[in-house]
């Protein structure tokens, strides 16, 4: 065959999901990105549109591009202590749980989604490439590591009337599942009533080669339920209101970060709940333990900003003057109508000190910049809570 037109069978760039033929259909936009080495949609029509979606009716969202890792044997459970600070052996068989794992240096790696099957197989979900350092904290122990990240695809089934169209669709037996919960409602299927929104919501796992038929399933039952496909945009908006933390946004994983000390700790990203001294050793112990009850260097806070601008990226400073620390996400929150952000702080401030904080915005009014120097509050709650989201069974929408 000449050489001019032998063809190539070696993927370049961003390669489909198995759902990416039913996601072009649907975009007007045509607004890409990539996540994780898959083209993933930023937007498929609006990013309102499709935000509203998800605080009033129901969406889809492909999550098949998350890392997943399988950790089974006698020792698994050893071996997820080794790696997270919390204590797996707290959770039940048929949990999922937010988990954070650090270097030796108390540094966030990642955080994810751990999900306990029984004390000899977990399931781990992250966004960050994690098999080499899964198979560096297993050495010596009685476990083995798979990579499921091309075996299992994911949905994300988000909103009000998520439940009904399970229902319609003939998962009814999801109704039992209360927050984090999971269990394998069909043969080759996991629900688990997770989700990055903050509202009613499920993720679904099944085979590589089933999802698509799972999306149709879904997409046939949903026209009543408003069902709608959605991309990364109006997630995030989402993630924001609910107080959700980002890889890569909100902190830096320790392992990308090309520069000493930008990495941070769970205790400096507010989660030392999450940090159990009590349960032995595991990855990083020895560093945190001078942050036990103190906190560390930085502190990330949810924000309430003056205004309507969002502020992302804008810097703080303390009576106007000392700068303290940045905002790290800002959006204008559609349903609280409020001016929200995450942000880090220097200690102490953001933590002890949390009065006379101001953001300095900059705004570009048809082609001029405006200097905004506007107070802010550090609030301690999430901007939404829904009570629909803790509902169990869930009511019907």
């Amino acid at each position: 065959m000449p050489q001019a037109t032998r063809k190539s069978h070696v993927p370049v760039g961003a390669i489909p999901t198995p759902l990416h033929a039913r996601l072009e259909a649907l975009s007007t936009a045509r607004r890409w990105t990539n996540w994780a080495g898959f083209v993933s949609p930023l937007v498929l029509d609006t990013a309102e549109f499709e935000y509203f979606a998800i605080r009033n009716q129901s969406t889809l969202f492909d999550i098949s591009p998350m890392h997943k890792y399988r950790i089974t044997g006698p020792d698994a459970l050893a071996v997820v202590n080794r790696l997270v600070t919390r204590d797996a052996g707290r959770m039940r068989d048929g949990r999922v749980g937010y988990a954070l794992w650090c270097d030796e240096e108390g540094m966030v790696i990642d955080d994810g989604t751990l999900f306990r099957f029984s004390d000899t197989d977990f399931r781990l979900c992250c966004q960050e490439p994690m098999l080499g350092w899964l198979q560096e904290t297993a050495w010596g122990f009685d476990a083995d590591i798979r990579d499921e990240s091309h075996e299992i695809a994911g949905l994300a089934l988000q909103g009000p009337t998520s439940y009904s169209l399970l229902s319609d669709a003939g998962l009814a037996a999801a109704a039992a599942l209360g927050p984090f919960d999971m269990a394998e409602i069909e043969p080759g299927l996991v629900i688990s009533r997770t989700g990055f929104t903050g509202d009613l919501g499920y993720e679904l796992w099944t085979a590589w080669d089933s999802v698509a038929d799972l999306w149709d399933r879904l997409w046939a039952a949903g026209a009543h339920c408003g069902l709608r496909a959605i991309g990364s945009q109006a997630l995030d908006i989402c993630r924001i209101e609910a107080g959700f933390i980002a890889a890569g946004v909100d902190f830096q994983p320790a392992h990308a970060a090309v520069r000493l000390h930008r990495g941070r700790s769970p205790i400096e990203l507010g989660f030392e709940k999450l940090v159990d001294f009590g349960k032995g050793h595991f990855n990083g112990r020895r560093a945190l333990l001078p942050q036990r009850g103190t906190g560390g260097r930085h502190h990330l806070a949810r924000i309430d900003i003056a205004g309507f601008k969002p502020a992302g990226g804008a810097l703080i400073y303390h009576r106007k003057k000392k700068e303290v620390g940045h905002v790290t996400s800002g959006v204008w929150s559609p349903t609280t109508k409020r001016n929200i952000a995450l942000a880090e702080f220097r200690a102490p401030y953001g933590r002890t000190v949390t009065d006379n904080l101001w953001v300095e915005i900059y705004v570009n009014q048809e082609g001029q910049w405006d200097r905004r120097i506007v107070p802010l509050t550090v609030v301690s709650e999430p901007f939404f809570r829904n009570a629909r989201s803790r509902a169990t069974p869930p009511g019907p929408f």
